[in-house]
């Protein structure tokens, strides 16, 4: 098995940013592009090496993460100017974690691969938290060959690695149905938060008992505290679960499925982003069924 020591990092969101710091931390070599300066400046502090193109991030690595926000930022940061493909050496291998369609997954590994590259299609998930501390879990697919030049670099960043498949697609796919249910739960966290505001509960002590009970969820426990506290600083944006769910939704037509509760959940996104709470916490919903309900949640204008 290859030990792969070089990597990039195309995107330093809040997942990228987590996955570079976990490699760096286990004595990877890496390159991280980003168009923000002020994100690039904080990770030359950390000890990686700053790139404005991703051709330049790819030069010397032989492992390259791309965690930008959707299918056409990937096909920009691949095959644009500037884009990594026709600058990474032969045999390079790319990690997709962008959640993308199936679809336009299998087609981005598609001319990667005829570009000479190893691909996995290799979706994250486990939040910003589990991604700094490198314990993310990757819903992986891919060949024999681009698992095993990945595996030193996903071991830095994963807690999990789950094979679903020898070819780029499955990953993606599983994920899809990963984010039908978190967007109906963060919806569905919101309607539950909203009602007992609006009824009298104190939020603490509904948050402390549900929890711990059966109506909880992993997005209850993470997003019913942000609504507690009133902080909708982005971990993960409203108009993420807007283009996820809209994934979601168009896939399931495409395939006959009916999926009415992500209809309603992606509804509900798309009306806060519309309200222009889009670039906040995901859990920022709530304060669409807030509004509607004439309750007054933590962190909203008119809070005694």
């Amino acid at each position: 098995m290859q030990d792969v020591r070089r990597a990039a990092v195309i995107g330093l969101g809040s997942m990228g940013w987590g996955a570079a710091l976990s490699l760096l931390r286990v004595g990877f070599a890496v390159a991280g592009c980003d168009v923000r300066a002020e994100i690039l400046q904080r990770f030359e502090e950390a000890g990686g090496k700053v790139c404005t193109t991703p051709a330049k991030a790819v030069e010397a690595a032989d492992a390259v993460f791309i965690f930008v926000v959707n299918s056409s930022q990937a096909e920009d940061v691949l095959f644009g100017e500037n884009g990594a493909a026709n600058a990474a050496s032969a045999g390079t291998v790319f990690l997709l974690c962008t959640t993308m369609a199936p679809s336009a997954t299998i087609s981005i590994a598609e001319r990667l691969e005829a570009a000479g590259m190893l691909v996995v299609d290799a979706p994250v998930s486990g939040g910003h938290l589990k991604a700094l501390s490198g314990e993310m879990t990757v819903m992986g697919s891919g060949s024999e060959a681009a698992f095993a030049k990945a595996q030193a670099a996903l071991d830095a960043v994963s807690a999990k690695v789950f094979r679903l498949g020898d070819r780029p697609g499955p990953g993606s796919q599983v994920k899809m149905i990963n984010q039908l249910l978190a967007g109906v739960h963060i919806a569905a966290t919101a309607e539950a938060m909203t009602l007992a505001a609006k009824t009298g509960i104190d939020l603490q002590t509904l948050y402390d008992v549900l929890r711990v009970s059966a109506g909880s969820s992993w997005m209850f426990e993470n997003r019913g505290e942000h609504i507690v506290q009133g902080d909708y600083t982005p971990r993960s944006a409203v108009n993420i679960f807007v283009k996820d769910l809209g994934i979601v939704t168009s896939e399931a037509g495409r395939s006959g499925a009916v999926t009415p509760l992500a209809a309603t959940a992606l509804g509900l996104f798309k009306e806060a982003s519309e309200a222009g709470l889009g670039l906040e916490d995901d859990a920022a919903v709530a304060k669409v069924l807030a509004k509607k309900s004439g309750a007054v949640l933590p962190g909203m204008e008119g809070q005694t």
